[in-house]
């Protein structure tokens, strides 16, 4: 490196060519040039409107300013590594463009405060967006629930048949989990609506500035009160990946049934073109690659999240130089979650179909509908244990003579208990045994009309 680097006299010599390497972030942090840009702005009005700079001279900054930004959008602001980050290659191009008072840009403020208050800028805006993203992705659920009431699916506990249920039901399940992660963020969007501009270094600045105007003009909602919480909380961030790291939970384990609902064994649903990648070898194979994609990348957001965990466990206040390494942590997290989002809602949109012949033929080939007999019992004053074990008998007897339940003849039934009558017939149908189930939250057909109608007025009211 041939030019002495930004900083004070204290400093003599230049930095040795592989440290410049290790210590820039401006390949990255580049991103957050729109938001850094916006924060300069604010800080750049609030220094003019407590007498610290001119009038003059803060139109000049602002003037300066937003003609980086007009020449990063038109892709002629290409800083190199000697800028080391996004910060200082600003200041550097102001002060080209602007003179000597383009220097006046950093009075009462540090990069401390300022990447501080960059990245909460860019965080609240990927939340906004990641929580429309949900919305989308829980409209296609929706949208499948709405044509699904009745269709029925093997419903499962430890992957084993377990009792049929409305295919609108399962879904609606994936619809309030992404409810739940669209209030998570919006939680976390209030504590990252914080802002530290001001904080200076760790603990304030001697200039007579006011904090609260210039958080006001970057429409943040409080002021961080404490300059050294200000300056070295990254809770907002870890938070962040923790609401990330839940969302891709969601979407892989919807992504998991969807890969086995797509295989031969399953048949549940079919692939579209559009959607399905094909076998460079096996001419016959349609592969789910989208949620296979998805599944993997839940682990590199979890990674990210226990990153930022062991990055802030053991930071003495306040800032540290360790505090660069959250970025590619919370930019790769965000453009994984949105990804995933995308790719999710398409597949449900437009990539699959489900085989509702199959899927009836499913519902009906097997013991799944053991529990309405004893239920059936229990109704007609049989205590409900000793109908389970019955019913556990007639199942064992049932699958040694290869018939289901709905083939055993009403002396047969009368053998193994004289309260059964002609009507338990109907009772163990699949399409009975779900409409039966009319508890709130069931899976009943009366029970997901209404949750459709909750899930309506709860993506009318977000």
């Amino acid at each position: 490196m041939t030019q002495k680097k930004t900083w004070s006299d204290r400093f003599e010599g230049s930095l040795h060519p592989a440290i410049v390497e290790f210590n820039a972030s401006i390949t990255f942090d580049i991103e957050l040039i729109e938001y850094d840009l916006t924060g300069s702005i604010a800080h750049a009005k609030m220094l003019a409107k407590t007498g610290i700079i001119s009038e003059s001279e803060a139109q000049t900054l602002v003037k300066g300013l937003e003609q980086i930004r007009q020449e990063h959008r038109d892709g002629n602001f290409n800083p190199d590594i000697d800028q080391e980050d996004v910060h200082f290659a600003v200041e550097r191009r102001l002060t080209e463009l602007v003179g000597d008072v383009g220097k006046k840009l950093h009075t009462a403020r540090s990069r401390n405060d300022q990447v501080g208050t960059d990245i909460r800028l860019y965080l609240r805006d990927q939340i906004q967006q990641i929580r429309s993203q949900i919305k989308a992705f829980q409209q296609v659920l929706l949208n499948h629930a709405q044509g699904n009431v009745e269709t029925l699916i093997p419903g499962y506990t430890h992957l084993q048949r377990a009792q049929p249920i409305s295919l609108a039901h399962h879904l609606l399940a994936y619809f309030q989990m992404a409810q739940r992660d669209w209030e998570r963020l919006g939680e976390i969007y209030t504590r990252t609506n914080v802002s530290p501009l001001g904080c200076g270094a760790l603990a304030g600045t001697t200039f007579p500035i006011d904090r609260h105007y210039s958080a006001e003009l970057l429409g943040f909602s409080d002021v961080y009160g404490n300059s050294l919480d200000g300056v070295s909380d990254r809770d907002f961030a870890i938070e962040f990946l923790n609401a990330a790291s839940l969302i891709m939970v969601h979407l892989s384990r919807l992504s998991e049934e969807m890969i086995l609902w797509a295989s031969q064994e399953f048949g549940f649903i079919s692939l579209t073109d559009s959607c399905a990648t094909g076998s460079s070898i096996m001419p016959q194979k349609k592969n789910p690659d989208v949620p296979e994609l998805v599944r993997g990348k839940a682990g590199r957001v979890f990674g990210h999240l226990q990153g930022m965990l062991v990055l802030m466990k053991g930071l003495p206040l306040a800032y540290n130089k360790d505090l660069q390494e959250d970025k590619e942590a919370i930019f790769d997290g965000v453009k994984t979650v949105k990804g995933s989002l995308e790719a999710m809602t398409v597949l449900l949109g437009e990539g699959i179909t489900f085989r509702k012949e199959r899927l009836s033929e499913a519902v009906a080939e097997d013991f799944s509908n053991a529990t309405d007999v004893a239920d059936y019992l229990a109704a007609k004053g049989v205590p409900f244990r000793e109908a389970y074990n019955l019913v556990g008998k007639v199942v064992k007897t049932s699958l040694a003579s290869g018939k289901l339940l709905k083939d055993l003849t009403l002396e047969e039934w009368h053998a193994l208990h004289p309260n059964f009558e002609a009507d338990i017939y109907e009772a163990i149908t699949p399409k009975q045994v779900v409409a039966a189930r009319n508890s709130y939250g069931g899976t009943g057909f009366e029970q997901i009309h209404q949750a459709i109608e909750r899930a309506k007025k709860q993506l009318e009211l977000s």
